[in-house]
C-alpha cells in the first residue's frame, strides 16, 4: 500500500481541527459493493476524505477525531485466519495505521460508545449502506455538517506538491493512453477494439480508469459510454480518458481527432476555433481571476469563430448576454480535479466550485460550470471547451423559435452529421502564473496528424 510520509496525514488532520477549533469528526471510509452477490465485488474504491486524512486503502474502515482530547483514532477489524485463507497474510491494521500517524485501533463495535453525538461531524454519505451506518448503526439524527464540508474543501482545493506529484504522473500515463488511441485508430475497426488498447496501457503502467471512458465518433453525445460503433473513415472520434493512479489522483484529457488521421477543412475550422478557446483560456489563468469570466471569455471565442462560417449572426456581446454560446458548447469551461476526476462533488458543488456570493446561472451551459470561483494558487482544474452540433437540442431550440435573431439554422443543417469536439487539458494555478499538468500531449492540427500517419 503506497502511503505519503506520515507527517503529511497529521498536519492534514491538525490543519482541519484548527479551522473547526471544537468538537468531534467522523470520516467514514468506503466497503466493497457487491456485483451480484457478496463475495463477488466491484473494484474497491476507498473514500477519498478518508484517503486525504487517513491515507489507507481498505474496506471497512472509519476514522474519528476528537479535537478537545487531541485523539485520533482508526476503527476497523485485524483480518481473521478465515479471511487470510482468501487474502493471504496482510500487514495489520495497527501497523499501517501507525504510518499514517495515528496509534489508536479500535474494532468498530467500540466506535458507538465513542463518539458524543451533540458534537460530532460528519461529511454527507454518497453511498447508501454509509448513509444507513451514520444513521441507523450509530444512530445520529443531525445532517451532515456544512461547517466540516466547508473546511474540507477549502482544504482539499489546495494541493500540496506531493499531490501535484501524483496527479503529474496521472496525467502521463493518461498522455500514453491518448497516443495509443491515435496510433491505433483505424477506419472499419469498432470502438472497443481501439479502447482494449487505450486499457492495455493503461494497465501496463500500474493505472486505472478515473472514470468511465468516453471514446465515440458521436462526440455531439456528451457522456457516450458506449463503444460499439464502426469507426467510420471522414468522422471524428472523440477520446475523453484519464488514468486514476495507485494513490488515486486523477488524471482528465480529453482529444478529438479524425478517424483517418487528415483534418478535413470543415473539420479543421471548428476544430482550431476550439483549440483558441483551450489556448487562450489556460493562458489567462493565474491567482485572482474568476474562472466564471474564463468560461465567458471562450464562449465568446467560439460565437466569434461561428460568426465567420456564418453559422450565428449579430453583435458578440449581445449573443453571450443571451447565452446563445451554450447551444454550442452546453458544458461549463472545466471542474475541479484531484483525488477526484470532479473533485469533492460529492460534498456539493455549491461549496467546491462556488461561494454564497456567488450565484449559479440557469443559462444553458453556464449552469453547468461546476467551478466559477476566483483563483487561487494551488488550485488545479481541467480547462475543457467544445463545440458540437447536437440535432436533437438544435431541431427543439429551432421549432421554439429561441435565438432565432442569432442563429442560422438552416446552414446548420449542414453540421448535423459533424458530432463534436472537446479539447482538454489538467492545469495547476501557481502563485504568479499557471502551469499545465504533465508532458504536452499532442493538440495542434499538426501535431495530432503527424502521431496519426500510417
Amino acid at each position: 500500500m503506497k502511503l505519503f510520509d506520515k507527517s503529511i496525514y497529521q498536519n492534514r488532520r491538525n490543519k482541519l481541527k484548527n479551522i473547526l477549533g471544537s468538537g468531534q469528526v467522523l470520516i467514514v471510509g468506503n466497503n466493497y459493493a457487491p456485483m451480484n452477490y457478496t463475495d463477488n465485488a466491484y473494484r474497491f474504491r476507498q473514500d477519498s476524505n478518508f484517503l486525504y486524512y487517513f491515507g489507507l486503502n481498505l474496506d471497512g474502515l472509519v476514522g474519528f477525531i476528537d479535537i478537545d482530547s487531541d485523539t485520533e483514532i482508526i476503527f476497523g477489524h485485524e483480518l481473521t485466519i478465515d479471511e487470510i485463507i482468501w487474502t493471504g497474510p496482510l500487514e495489520s491494521l495497527s501497523s499501517l495505521a501507525e504510518k499514517v500517524g495515528v496509534s489508536i485501533v479500535k474494532s468498530p463495535s467500540a466506535l458507538e460508545n465513542t463518539i458524543d453525538k451533540s458534537i460530532i461531524r460528519y461529511l454527507p454519505p454518497y453511498r447508501e449502506d454509509r448513509e444507513i451506518f451514520i444513521k441507523k448503526n450509530l444512530g445520529l439524527k443531525q445532517e451532515a455538517s456544512v461547517d466540516l464540508i466547508k473546511a474540507v474543501v477549502s482544504q482539499r482545493l489546495i494541493k500540496g506538491t506531493e499531490e501535484i506529484e501524483q496527479m503529474t504522473k496521472a496525467v502521463n500515463i493518461t498522455r500514453l493512453m491518448h497516443l495509443t488511441a491515435m496510433q491505433n485508430t483505424i477506419p472499419g475497426l469498432k470502438e472497443f477494439e481501439v479502447l482494449a488498447e487505450v486499457f492495455r496501457t493503461l494497465k501496463g503502467n500500474e493505472g486505472e480508469f478515473a472514470y468511465p471512458p468516453i471514446f465515440s465518433i458521436n462526440g455531439q453525445t456528451l457522456h457516450n459510454h458506449y463503444h460499439g460503433n464502426i469507426l467510420l473513415d471522414g468522422k471524428l472520434v472523440l477520446n475523453d480518458t484519464g488514468a486514476e493512479v495507485e494513490m488515486a489522483y486523477a488524471g482528465d484529457i480529453t482529444r478529438t481527432y479524425p478517424v483517418n488521421g487528415k483534418f478535413t477543412s470543415k473539420q479543421k475550422d471548428i476544430y482550431e476555433i476550439v483549440l483558441k478557446m483551450e489556448t487562450d483560456s489556460i493562458e489567462s489563468l493565474k491567482p485572482g481571476v474568476s474562472y466564471r469570466e474564463v468560461h465567458l471569455n471562450s464562449n465568446k471565442i467560439l460565437l466569434e469563430g461561428l460568426q465567420q462560417l456564418g453559422l450565428v449572426n449579430g453583435n458578440i456581446d449581445d449573443m453571450l448576454t443571451a447565452g446563445v454560446g451554450g447551444l454550442f458548447m452546453p458544458h461549463g469551461l472545466g471542474h475541479a480535479i484531484g483525488l477526484d476526476v470532479h473533485d469533492m462533488e460529492d460534498l456539493g458543488e455549491k461549496y467546491v466550485g462556488y461561494t454564497e456570493e456567488l450565484e449559479r446561472s440557469t443559462q444553458l451551459g453556464l449552469k453547468s460550470l461546476r467551478f466559477a470561483k476566483t483563483l487561487e494558487a494551488g488550485h488545479v482544474l481541467t480547462v475543457e471547451p467544445g463545440c458540437y452540433f447536437i440535432p436533437e437540442l438544435l431541431d427543439k431550440y429551432n421549432s421554439e423559435g429561441i435565438f432565432k435573431e442569432y442563429v442560422n439554422y438552416s446552414k446548420l443543417k449542414e453540421y448535423y452529421d459533424f458530432g463534436g469536439i472537446r479539447i482538454e487539458d489538467n492545469v495547476l494555478v501557481t502563485e504568479n502564473h499557471h502551469e499545465i499538468l504533465g508532458i504536452p500531449i499532442p493538440k495542434a492540427v499538426e501535431e495530432v496528424e503527424e502521431v496519426m500517419k500510417r
